[in-house]
């Protein structure tokens, strides 16, 4: 041993410090106790999930809002179209294009939510989880490295479409069904001639002299038709923001 050595000998016996372990070696892990997570790192990682959990609930509120609008349109629509027999049906495609308008700007700002999100699940299945467990071997992984790329270069997790997916199945799915039915209920209730069959059910369709039956029909199948699919591809394909409950409620104890 030389004299550098013996000196650091001393200072740690006259102190009762050790020499910082190495790079891959934990003591406390080694005696069984629980590891310790740099208190510098674990601050700056709270900050920024406190940050992101900001962004979210503030795009979530857009959401509502946009929300919020396509009922008050609605039932603003329905009310008047039943309330005055005068009103033609033709009202209720209006009402379907704004109700696609709103959807077409909440699809866009739920793929600004659904990127912050994104940020924040990973920091809670990352992060939060190991310091939960207290455990750092839980932090191994690519997942540092994915959010600095998403620092530096933020970009969407979800295409348009699955985004229209995911909104027509949380809500305007349940919108258009609605002005679905209140049209047909309009059509039989201020129908000029009774409906009985198909026929005459086709002939109510017409408004007026200037819009035939057949562009009535064709805008009416076609909306639905698209709402339907697109419920129907993405509701089995996209996940949810979160899962049921199911099975595992009895594991959850409060």
């Amino acid at each position: 041993m030389n004299s550098r050595e013996q000196t650091g000998v001393q200072k740690e016996a006259a102190t009762g410090c050790t020499t910082p372990p190495e790079i891959g070696g934990d003591p406390a892990a080694a005696q069984g106790h629980p590891p310790q997570i740099d208190a510098l790192y674990v601050t700056a990682m709270s900050h920024f999930y406190r940050g992101e959990i900001g962004r979210i609930m503030a795009w979530r509120a857009r959401l509502d809002n946009t929300t919020n609008w396509a009922i008050t349109t609605s039932s603003t629509i329905i009310t008047v179209a039943f309330s005055l027999e005068a009103v033609p049906h033709i009202l209720f495609f209006f009402n379907i294009a704004i109700v696609g308008i709103l959807l077409w700007i909440e699809a866009r700002r739920y793929r600004f939510y659904d990127a912050f999100r994104a940020r924040v699940r990973m920091l809670e299945a990352h992060f939060l989880v190991p310091i939960v467990a207290r455990n750092d071997q839980l932090l191994q992984g690519d997942w540092q490295k994915l959010v600095c790329e998403d620092l530096l270069l933020p970009s969407f997790k979800i295409g348009r479409f699955e985004a229209i997916g995911r909104r027509l199945k949380r809500n305007y799915g349940y919108l258009y069904l609605t002005i679905l039915s209140a049209w047909i209920t309009k059509l039989f209730l201020h129908a000029k001639q009774p409906i009985t069959d198909l026929p005459s059910f086709y002939a109510a369709l017409q408004v007026g002299t200037s819009i035939p039956s057949w562009l009535v029909a064709f805008v009416l199948t076609g909306t639905f038709l698209f709402v339907i699919s697109m419920l129907a591809y993405f509701g089995t394909r996209s996940s949810g923001e979160i899962s049921e409950f199911g099975t595992h409620r009895a594991l959850w104890h409060i």
